[in-house]
This record gives structure tokens, C-alpha cells and sequence, in this order.
């Protein structure tokens, strides 16, 4: 009977210390962070290039991609088609696109809606390491089963309303989810973002397989990346809205 008492105690203690060391939102980020290659390897990308391909419409076209990055908070997406290109870009103050694919040869300006869900794809961090830099909100949920994988969720919440869900592998501690709740244009969507096939590149884990699209509408767009490049040489002027031609 004591021997029983005895194990029963030990038991309790291991449980007891298991759930005293479960893991916080602050250690979950930190995990992620190093799981990358650690702050230093992160903080010495100033700018980021990927390409491939963009897989749309399940599969119906399928079109070059480049994609460029740059801190503190730049983005720029060529897509290229039959001798078309599309590009949008976001310079850290406003956003621009050309859109042939739509009859619009010539840049314009991105509508406020369009340039707020645009920036978010500008972080080269990462959510996690950009709210921990931000000050915003960060909680952990616990787990929930992502195509059969326990991971870890945790929530966003951003100085500016916005909320995110990253969901993190509970081997790894890389993103394999992130959900983004986004209002365009009065109406309230979730844009749902998977993650995989992570290589090492300039000392970062990348995702090179992505999957992107709105929750609930169809096929999601999949951008499959062939190679990456860290801090590629970049023009000075290359976010910004094109100057005019002069005459």
C-alpha cells in the first residue's frame, strides 16, 4: 500500500512540475525566433528576394513570381503571364500597383483597405517577432489540431484592432498557419496562410510553399518558390510609385 501511495505521489509531483513548466506566449516566441536561426541571423537580412511560380484557380494558370522584401517595411510582388506583368507594391508609407491583367497598364494607388492587408505581407520577422517588437498583445491558447498536427495557437491582437492567429509546430516552432481577421471595405473576412517546405537560406529557415486565400472561397492561390535570396543589391527607388516618363 505505501509503495502505491509512493507512486501515486511521484506521479502527481511529475504532473505537477509538467504543468508548472508548460510553456508561456513569451517562450513560445522566443522558441520561434531561434527555431529561424536566432535574433542576430534575422536582423542581419535587410532585404529579401524569392522566386518561383503562382498557382491560381486550381491549377488553370500558373505564372512567374518575384517577390522582394526590405526592411523596415517594403514589399514588392511581380506577377508575369503571356508577356504581362502585374506588380503591387508597398514602400512603408503607401501602396501602388499595375494591373494589366484588369486593363490598367499605367500605376495607380492602392485603396486604404488594400494597402493595410498589403503591408502585413511586408514582415520579414515574422507576426510573432514583429507584435513582440511592437508592443502588441500576445496569447497563447494552447493547441489546436492543424491537418492532424497539435500545434501550437497564439493570439495577436495589434495596436490598430487587427487580430491574428499563428499557429505554430509543436516540434519545430515554425509557422504553419497564420489566420488574419481583415475588414475590406466594411466587410469582415479571414485570410487563411499555410506555410511549409522551410530551407535555410543566409542562416534563416524560409518557407518556400505557400498557401494563401480567403476563408470559406474556394481555392486558395499557392506560391511555390524555386530559390531565395538574402539581401539582394535593390535600387533606391525600387517601392516607390513609378516617376512620370519625362516628355
Amino acid at each position: 500500500m505505501q509503495m502505491l501511495q509512493r507512486a501515486a505521489l511521484g506521479l502527481a509531483l511529475l504532473l505537477a512540475g509538467s504543468a508548472a513548466h508548460a510553456l508561456t506566449a513569451a517562450e513560445l516566441v522566443d522558441r520561434n525566433v531561434e527555431a529561424k536561426g536566432g535574433a542576430a541571423a534575422l536582423q542581419s537580412v535587410r532585404s529579401l528576394r524569392r522566386e518561383g511560380k503562382l498557382i491560381v484557380n486550381g491549377g488553370q494558370y500558373v505564372m512567374n513570381l518575384v517577390e522582394t522584401k526590405q526592411r523596415p517595411g517594403s514589399v514588392r510582388t511581380e506577377v508575369s503571364l503571356q508577356g504581362l506583368s502585374q506588380v503591387q507594391a508597398y514602400d512603408g508609407k503607401e501602396g501602388w500597383r499595375i494591373d494589366p491583367f484588369g486593363g490598367r497598364k499605367d500605376p495607380e494607388r492602392m485603396p486604404a483597405d488594400d494597402v493595410r492587408e498589403y503591408a502585413e505581407d511586408a514582415s520579414i520577422d515574422g507576426v510573432l517577432a514583429d507584435a513582440r517588437a511592437a508592443g502588441s498583445s500576445i496569447e497563447y491558447l494552447g493547441t489546436e489540431d492543424i491537418d492532424g498536427t497539435q500545434a501550437h495557437k497564439l493570439k495577436v491582437v495589434r495596436k490598430d484592432g487587427g487580430v491574428q492567429y499563428v499557429y505554430l509546430d509543436p516540434d519545430y516552432f515554425l509557422e504553419i498557419r497564420v489566420e488574419s481577421q481583415r475588414t475590406v471595405r466594411g466587410v469582415k473576412r479571414t485570410a487563411v496562410t499555410d506555410y511549409g517546405n522551410y530551407e535555410k537560406v543566409g542562416g534563416v529557415f524560409w518557407p518556400l510553399s505557400i498557401e494563401s486565400g480567403i476563408k470559406g472561397a474556394g481555392d486558395p492561390a499557392k506560391y511555390e518558390y524555386d530559390s531565395a535570396v538574402v539581401n539582394p543589391e535593390l535600387a533606391a527607388d525600387y517601392f516607390s510609385f513609378p516617376a512620370a516618363p519625362n516628355k
